[in-house]
């Protein structure tokens, strides 16, 4: 069994129960167990376009898939809570990231491990701190230090 960290955010609609449904859809998956969930937090929002905030957090998952199955299960379950993709950065009813797969490191289409923005992105870092200060991601360094570098 693998462990990996999934990213998790929303800022249409009734964001709280949008995350709390895709945190049960992946429990209800039957090669994936959800280990532990961070709290919320609200964030605002990058990138170019105007939206409103987002709630972040993070999940903490044990899984017989392998990295690009596990995306994959990911983006079904984006589908079935109403993601449509418009726009980069946009707007989005949920998100669910691939953040850390073990110490994968991975760069192929559609998929890149440790997540390419990991590193400078408070909003993923301070969720992974709560469920694992001293997870190292691969290149990087400590979540915990990376955060300490943002502050």
């Amino acid at each position: 069994m693998a462990k990996a960290f999934v990213g998790i955010g929303s800022n249409l609609g009734d964001r709280e129960e949008h995350l709390r449904r895709a945190v049960e859809l992946l429990a209800a998956e039957d090669e994936i167990s959800v280990l532990a969930s961070s709290q919320l937090r609200e964030t605002e929002p990058i990138g170019p376009v105007a939206q409103g905030p987002f709630l972040n957090g993070a999940v903490q998952l044990e899984t017989e898939l392998g990295p690009r199955e596990l995306l994959e299960r990911l983006l079904a379950i984006e589908e079935r809570l109403g993601r449509v993709r418009r726009e980069r950065f946009g707007p989005r009813t949920i998100d669910l990231d691939l953040l850390v797969y073990e110490d994968a490191v991975v760069d192929e289409p559609g998929l890149t491990l440790p997540h390419p923005l990991l590193h400078e992105r408070r909003f993923a870092l301070e969720p992974l701190a709560e469920l694992a200060p001293d997870l190292e991601i691969p290149g990087r360094g400590s979540v915990s230090a990376l955060l300490s570098k943002l502050e």
